[in-house]
């Protein structure tokens, strides 16, 4: 099978009407069909109606949570807010009811004061800015507070972390990817400047160098819920325009050897996939949640990838 002969066969397997959100982004991403298009207006209204997102949205109870409605953040990796992150990346909006209401109990509840120190961190928060921008409420002052708080809790060496530390880790890129959902136009000039010193951050450990390797981080996974690994660097770094930094070089080249003959990705492993090298351990074993099996071709994964490897060419 020649290259040109695979892409086409990919192309045309990413954009099978089975999931319209998969069908979405194709024609969006990979094709550069504008809003207007036909066939992106039909996919974009079908997001909600069939394949994952329905399946998820069928699970909402009335008040707009999963599971518990006393605990947004619980159960993992099955309450409400691993489902909003899960919807947020399928492309949904606040234009569907169901979000909007959803996303009000995460404005009214976990946003109804300010976080004081020591009272979040930054996995729990920059998931949060995220899903709520892309849901569209950027503009929230509550929202806008949030960001602020990502700005100040960076560490000196560009990086975050979620535990007492005076350095970054690899491990907590959240604060990055909510910049990423945010318009460029949106980014104050303290933003700009974390997002160079958090960029220049994953850029200088080739997203995985970081002490002894991390047998995860070199395996492909979706959902991520928090989990990193070099996927999501590589996605979130070239969607804030570092596609061409030679040093994603090494990042490249592992997710061209994961691609199978027919030019597909595979999910290897399912979240909680904790390594040998992790310095901490889960109290409470979490409920696995996938979209995809395990260890077959993921056309999630396969859009992902497909669209880092457009930016990179674009760069």
């Amino acid at each position: 099978m020649s290259q040109r002969t695979r892409e086409s066969a990919v192309l045309d397997w990413l954009l099978e009407e089975d999931q319209p959100a998969v069908r979405y982004f194709a024609l969006t991403d990979l094709l550069d069909r504008p809003a207007s298009d036909e066939q992106v207006k039909t996919a974009k209204s079908q997001i909600a109606s069939k394949g994952w997102a329905m399946d998820i949205l069928g699970k909402q109870k009335k008040e707009g949570n999963w599971e518990s409605r006393k605990d947004l953040y619980g159960p993992k990796y099955t309450g409400s807010n691993w489902m909003m992150l899960i919807l947020s990346d399928l492309g949904l909006n606040s234009s569907d009811p169901r979000i909007d209401r959803a996303a009000r109990l995460f404005l009214h509840d976990w946003l109804r004061k300010d976080l004081k120190e020591g009272d979040a961190e930054i996995c729990v928060v920059g998931n949060l800015a995220r899903f709520l921008t892309r849901f569209g409420y950027s503009d929230e002052p509550r929202v806008k507070y949030i960001f602020n708080w990502i700005v100040e809790h960076q560490k000196e060496d560009g990086g975050w972390h979620c535990f007492e530390s005076e350095t970054g880790t690899l491990d907590c890129w959240e604060g990055l990817a909510a910049y990423a959902a945010l318009p460029r136009e949106a980014w104050t000039r303290s933003m700009k400047r974390s997002v160079e010193r958090g960029a220049e951050f994953y850029l200088d450990r080739r997203l995985t160098e970081e002490g002894q390797r991390y047998v995860p981080w070199f395996r492909l996974h979706y959902p991520n819920h928090y989990y990193y690994d070099f996927l999501v660097g590589l996605d979130v770094l070239t969607a804030l325009g570092y596609g061409g930094d030679k040093r994603l070089e090494p990042a490249l080249a592992l997710l061209k050897s994961k691609r199978n003959a027919r030019g597909q990705w595979k999910i290897e492993a399912a979240h909680p996939d904790i390594g040998r090298g992790a310095n901490y351990s889960q109290r409470k074993k979490p409920t696995p949640f996938q979209l995809e099996e395990v260890g077959k071709p993921s056309k999630w994964v396969t859009l992902k990838a497909t669209r880092i490897l457009k930016r990179v060419d674009e760069s």
